[in-house]
């Protein structure tokens, strides 16, 4: 394993681009960083925070979570509303996301979040489907800290994971998008579950957060086959990366470490390769 870079307070949102690099955010400290294939690192956004889910557009930029859904292009241009908060509704900003085969978006929503208010009484947020047309609705729901969020091989089945109940649900996926009931997948004895991505293969990799020190990778099937240890404590997402898409990057916050500045980059090399993720196509408007 090779530590890359560190010095951030809690990094999310790992997003490969071919041609760019390993792009990440910190979620206390703001900002939307690219380490190149040489190992520098430069600010593609500064001053967000809360960006716990990113994914390439169709357009050339990049759609981001946080207090709403938008988009910011890579040339500078504004930044585009795609779904917005609804505090007065229990929805206060959404955290990690990911896309369809189709370029569909899946956001999941926080019912509270420290990051944009006091964390308060724990409330639940939903699972949101943005269509192609830009409409958006709930297709999930009771969900009490969402994070990781990723299809199988066959489109046919979204894991996601509930940081809160330490549990990674699956849900049936229909050809509309919509989702049926959520059932468990694996719960997480030894840390929660964080962020997560899907192998060719069908597996399930799983950052352990909360003092879970790394990955657990899952077998289709939810049994446990391995496990990917980091030194920080706060192992916070993932994804898969490089020309094959078998260089695993891991990242990491701060928390449970001596800093405050504890967040880093790792790398590993896998055997399997990881699924390419399609970039999102839903119209900006």
């Amino acid at each position: 394993m090779e530590t890359l870079t560190g010095g951030y307070g809690l990094i999310e949102a790992p997003l490969w681009m071919e041609g760019r690099g390993l792009l990440f955010s910190d979620v206390l400290n703001g900002g939307v960083f690219c380490l190149d294939g040489a190992g520098n690192v430069s600010t593609l956004f500064e001053h967000r925070r809360g960006i716990g889910g990113m994914a390439q557009h169709v357009a050339g930029g990049l759609v981001v979570s946080g207090r709403n859904i938008s988009f910011k292009p890579f040339d500078g241009g504004p930044t585009r509303l795609i779904l917005d908060r609804n505090p007065e509704a229990g929805n206060v900003g959404y955290n990690d996301l990911t896309t369809d085969a189709a370029g569909r978006i899946y956001a999941g929503s926080l019912g509270n979040s420290p990051v944009f208010e006091s964390a308060g009484e724990p409330r639940s947020g939903a699972l949101w489907l943005i269509d192609l047309d830009g409409s958006a609705r709930e297709v999930g729901h009771d969900i009490w800290l969402t994070n990781g969020l990723g299809f199988s091989p066959d489109g046919r089945t979204l894991y996601h994971s509930d940081s809160q109940v330490q549990t990674v649900w699956h849900y049936a996926v229909a050809s509309d998008g919509s989702l049926g009931p959520k059932q468990v997948f694996v719960q997480v004895d030894n840390g929660v579950p964080d962020g997560l991505v899907v192998a060719e293969d069908g597996s399930v990799w799983v950052a352990l957060a909360r003092g879970g020190h790394g990955v657990a990778v899952y077998s289709s099937a939810g049994r446990q086959r391995d496990f990917i240890e980091i030194p920080e404590p706060m192992c916070t997402s993932l994804c898969f990366g490089g020309r094959d898409l078998k260089d695993l990057y891991i990242v990491s916050g701060s928390d449970g470490s001596d800093s405050d500045a504890a967040g880093a980059v790792h790398r590993v090399r896998t055997d399997v390769a990881g699924l390419p993720v399609a970039p999102a196509a839903v119209v900006l408007t």
